[in-house]
C-alpha cells in the first residue's frame, strides 16, 4: 500500500527550509509509490485538498508549501527524473532515471551528494574528488584532496618534484624564507601556518599512501575534503600575494 504525503514528507516547517533538489526526492518517492493516482499532475498535487492532511493545523503555510513543491517539481523535470505522460496533458510519469535513483544505494548516494556541494569546491576537487566521494570511495577521495594540496603547494612555491609531504610544507611555509609564508602575519602565526599544512599532510594524506584507512563515514570524509578545500584557498591567496 502506498504511503501518504504526510508519511513521506518532512514536517511542513522543515520542508519550507529545503532546497528544491532536497525536497524533490520526497516528491519522487511519493509519485513512484502512487501508481496512476491523480497526484501525478502538479495542479492536483498542490491543491489545498491534497495538502490538507499533510499540513494539519498549519494551513497558514499552504501557499508557501505549494510554492516549494512547485520549485522541486520543476527541478525533477529538468533533471529528467519525471517526464510528460504521452497522450495526457500536464500528467507525468517517473522516468527510468528516476526509478534508478530510488534504488536504495543510489538514493543514499544522492543524499550524500549534498554533504559535498560542487559549487563550493575548488574546481580540481569538484572534478577529481567529488565523483569518488559520490561513489562511496571515501578513503581515495580524502587522499586525492590532500594530494592536490601537496601538488598546489609545490607548484605555487616553485619547489622541486622530489620534495614532498611534511618536508615540502615546512619549506614552502617556512616563517623566515618560505616562498608561501604570509609576511603580513606575526612570526608565531607564520610558524603556525607551516604547522597547519605539515600536520594536515602528515595526518590525512601520508597515512593513506601507506595503508587502508577504511574511512566509512561520509560526513567525516566531507569534513576532511572541506578542510583540504580551505587549505587550497590559502595556497592560492599566498600565491597571488607572491605575484604582486
Amino acid at each position: 500500500m502506498a504511503r501518504t504525503l504526510k508519511e513521506i514528507f518532512p514536517p511542513p516547517e522543515e520542508a519550507l527550509n529545503l532546497e528544491p533538489e532536497e525536497l524533490a526526492i520526497y516528491i519522487l518517492q511519493l509519485l513512484d509509490e502512487t501508481g496512476d493516482s491523480g497526484i501525478k499532475n502538479l495542479h492536483n498535487f498542490t491543491l489545498h485538498g491534497n495538502l490538507q492532511q499533510y499540513l494539519g493545523e498549519r494551513t497558514d503555510l499552504y501557499k508557501n508549501v505549494a510554492k516549494v513543491i512547485t520549485e522541486a517539481w520543476v527541478w525533477l523535470q529538468r533533471e529528467g527524473l519525471i517526464a510528460p505522460e504521452p497522450g495526457k496533458t500536464n500528467w507525468i510519469f517517473v522516468t527510468r532515471k528516476g526509478k534508478r535513483l530510488l534504488s536504495a544505494s543510489d538514493l543514499q548516494t544522492y543524499k550524500n551528494g549534498y554533504l559535498l556541494p560542487e559549487q563550493v569546491l575548488d574546481p580540481v576537487l569538484a572534478r577529481k574528488v567529488r565523483p569518488l566521494f559520490l561513489r562511496g570511495d571515501y578513503d581515495t577521495a580524502v587522499f586525492q584532496a590532500f594530494k592536490e594540496v601537496e601538488i598546489r603547494v609545490r607548484a605555487s612555491a616553485h619547489l622541486p618534484d622530489e620534495l614532498c609531504g611534511v618536508k615540502l610544507m615546512r619549506q614552502a611555509f617556512d616563517s623566515d624564507k618560505g616562498p608561501l609564508a604570509e609576511t603580513s602575519l606575526a612570526d608565531a602565526e607564520r610558524q603556525a601556518m607551516a604547522s597547519l599544512f605539515a600536520g594536515a599532510i602528515g595526518l590525512f594524506k601520508n597515512p593513506a599512501s601507506h595503508r587502508d584507512i577504511n574511512l566509512e563515514d561520509p560526513l567525516k570524509a566531507a569534513e576532511l575534503i572541506f578542510f583540504a578545500n580551505h587549505l587550497l584557498r590559502i595556497v592560492d591567496k599566498c600565491a597571488q600575494k607572491d605575484k604582486h
